[in-house]
């Protein structure tokens, strides 16, 4: 019963570190949040924030996931759930993913101060959702690069519409660039029509190679062999003229 106790008091006492980070962020801005400023705002020692966080790193991951949760929690249920169609069901993605980061300005310019290790588990956990919908592009035949291509490059633009229009002054931005961003990638990534017998032969590469892991009857080996030949196909293109 002692251990409970121990254990509900150390989630008190984290989540009021949380909080208190997130109001120094929004009140503050980024550059205020050291761990001096918390520790002080939250009423703790120092060393708790490095006991529970481990470093200033974890801290901000915390603060993310938290200032994301709040941000998800208050958007309407149905606002970014799954229509059957992939892509517009990425579009939805992406517009959440925009609209938040616009949303919270200091909270990106805090994660460009994060060290340079492995992406904060927030950020993992946004890829992973990415990862999905373009999972769901892939097996639909859409997909005229392989996944990962394709899941990096909507990564990428996604991060950098978001820092290029919080560098415009409100006034300045252009409210079209997200979308026109949007469909500028979906035309490099998304092939014209459903991967079909005479369609593309990227289209086809990609799609199979999105049902290969439940294909039966084949050993890991001839499995793995077969997933390095079809990226072969994808990353090294043949030349003209054979």
């Amino acid at each position: 019963m002692v251990g409970a106790q121990e254990a509900a008091s150390r989630d008190d006492v984290r989540a009021g570190i949380v909080a208190a980070a997130a109001k120094v962020l929004r009140e503050q801005g980024a550059g205020a949040v050291t761990t001096r400023a918390v520790a002080q705002a939250a009423s703790v020692q120092a060393p708790t924030i490095y006991r529970l966080f481990g470093d200033k790193d974890g801290l901000i991951d915390a603060v993310a996931e938290h200032v994301m949760a709040v941000y998800v929690g208050g958007k309407s249920a149905s606002a970014d759930e799954a229509t059957g169609d992939p892509i517009a069901d990425l579009r939805s993605g992406w517009r959440t993913h925009i609209g938040f980061g616009l949303a919270n300005p200091e909270l990106y310019a805090l994660m460009a101060t994060r060290g340079r290790g492995r992406p904060s588990p927030a950020t993992l956990a946004g890829i992973e959702v990415l990862r999905a919908r373009v999972r769901r592009l892939a097996a639909a035949g859409l997909l005229r690069v392989d996944e990962q291509r394709a899941l990096m490059m909507i990564h990428a633009a996604g991060n950098g519409t978001i820092l290029a229009l919080l560098g415009t002054p409100d006034d300045e931005r252009d409210n079209g660039l997200a979308d026109a961003m949007f469909d500028t990638v979906l035309s490099g990534i998304v092939a014209d029509a459903p991967a079909a017998p005479d369609t593309a032969t990227n289209a086809v590469t990609v799609t199979f190679a999105t049902v290969l892991p439940e294909l039966p009857g084949l050993t890991d080996a001839e499995r793995a062999l077969m997933s390095e030949w079809l990226h072969r196909s994808l990353t090294h293109p043949p030349h003209p003229g054979g």
